[in-house]
């Protein structure tokens, strides 16, 4: 898929919402193709209501209408589960205290589960950011953004579907996330 902006007409198509996060389906790659058959670029948005497709003209063919195939979500669901408790288990490992994993695919289409943690000292903070980054990169997962690193009291790794906080003490404290989110399942990751 082309990280490029369309030129030409698009087309705004309202999928109803699926079970799989807009990075998810991205990896997965869905099939678009017009009503010839032909592949079209496309662009994901997730919304409250379900996934924004925009669908670009192919030059010089037709699109008064699309085909958007979806793929399943199971294997990029189950693929982030097991990615969230691997960097739950990695921060564990490593000693942080309070490790919590939630569940926010019924609250947020932005990432599929968020990962918390608390380390207290900045060494600590960089091992388990180090760590969760090359198992997760070993795994085949891009890491899409890191906020916070450098003055380590709210490190924020974002893989996806996938995000790591991992704070101070104080800092969880202030921002208490956990409070913030209290509505979304706690996941057992001991148990993955």
């Amino acid at each position: 898929m082309e990280n490029k902006r369309a030129k030409g007409p698009q087309s705004l198509a309202l999928v109803e919402r699926v079970s799989v996060s807009c990075t998810g389906l991205a990896r997965s790659g869905p099939e678009v193709s017009n009503e010839l058959g032909e592949p079209v670029n496309i662009a994901l948005r997730g919304s409250p209501v379900g996934l924004l497709v925009r669908i670009s003209k192919p030059e010089g063919g037709p699109l008064n209408t699309a085909t958007v195939s979806l793929p399943t979500a199971a294997p990029a669901l189950t693929s982030a589960l097991e990615n969230a408790c691997l960097c739950a288990r990695l921060a564990n490992d490593n000693k942080a205290r309070d490790v919590l994993v939630l569940d926010m695919r019924g609250i947020t289409p932005l990432y599929d589960y968020l990962v918390l943690a608390t380390a207290v000292t900045r060494r600590q903070i960089h091992k388990i950011a180090d760590d969760v980054d090359a198992a997760l990169r070993s795994r085949g997962e891009q890491r899409l953004s890191i906020e916070g690193y450098e003055a380590s009291t709210w490190v924020v790794q974002d893989y996806g579907d996938v995000v790591v906080h991992l704070f101070t003490p104080e800092t969880r404290q202030y921002y208490h996330l956990e409070e913030l989110w209290e509505d979304s399942p706690r996941i057992d990751w001991e148990r993955y």
